[in-house]
Order: structure tokens, then C-alpha cells, then sequence
């Protein structure tokens, strides 16, 4: 097969224009990108998922009244086909987030 066909060569690129609200300062703004997601438990809260595809991720939880503004991007997709929407969030700064990262407990040995 070749490269030309994995790629689906395309003859026009759409694409779409940046548009940001009048009123917004990006100076009082940090972005944060990923995969929102709704908080399980708690309706006021959003969940951001790094690199959902990824075994090493992390998520991000914001108060969504601190989010400012939302870029939706491009989606991505894992070689099985299954895609995840994927955003840009704007919050203001100060706010208070919580980045946390999973991992497995287990027992550290040595030789």
C-alpha cells in the first residue's frame, strides 16, 4: 500500500478561522488542553484529560465557572478507529484546579 493511500491524499484543506469572544483578555487566561469530560459526582466541576490515549496520562478537574472560553479541536483516534473530542479551555488565572495522576501501588524491589 503505499504512503499516499495511508494518508488519504486530499486535493483542498478546510479550514477554520480562529474566532475568539470581544471581551476576552487572553493576558487573565491559561489554556489547558485535552478531552472534556463531565465530573462523575460533582455537576460544577470538568474533568480534562490530557492524552486519553496515552498509558501514562493525567487528568486535569476545573470549577466550570472558572472556564472563560472553549475551543473545540481537532478530534484524535487510536489505531482501533475509536476517536475522543478534544478541546482548548481558557481559565482564568488564580483559579484553582487539581492535576492529578493515577498510578499503581505496588512493591519496589531490588536485586
Amino acid at each position: 500500500m503505499s504512503l499516499n493511500n495511508i494518508l488519504g491524499v486530499k486535493e483542498k484543506f478546510e479550514i477554520q478561522t480562529y474566532g475568539k469572544p470581544g471581551d476576552f483578555d487572553v493576558s487573565r487566561h491559561i489554556p489547558f488542553t485535552g478531552s472534556p469530560k463531565k465530573h462523575p459526582h460533582e455537576k460544577d466541576k470538568v474533568i480534562l484529560i490530557a492524552d486519553p490515549f496515552s498509558a501514562n496520562t493525567f487528568f486535569y478537574e476545573f470549577k466550570a465557572r472558572d472556564i472563560s472560553f472553549a475551543e473545540e479541536l481537532p478530534s484524535i483516534a487510536n489505531m482501533e478507529g475509536k476517536s475522543v473530542p478534544m478541546a482548548r479551555i481558557w481559565l482564568k488565572k488564580q483559579s484553582v484546579g487539581v492535576q492529578c495522576t493515577p498510578f499503581v501501588v505496588d512493591d519496589v524491589w531490588s536485586r
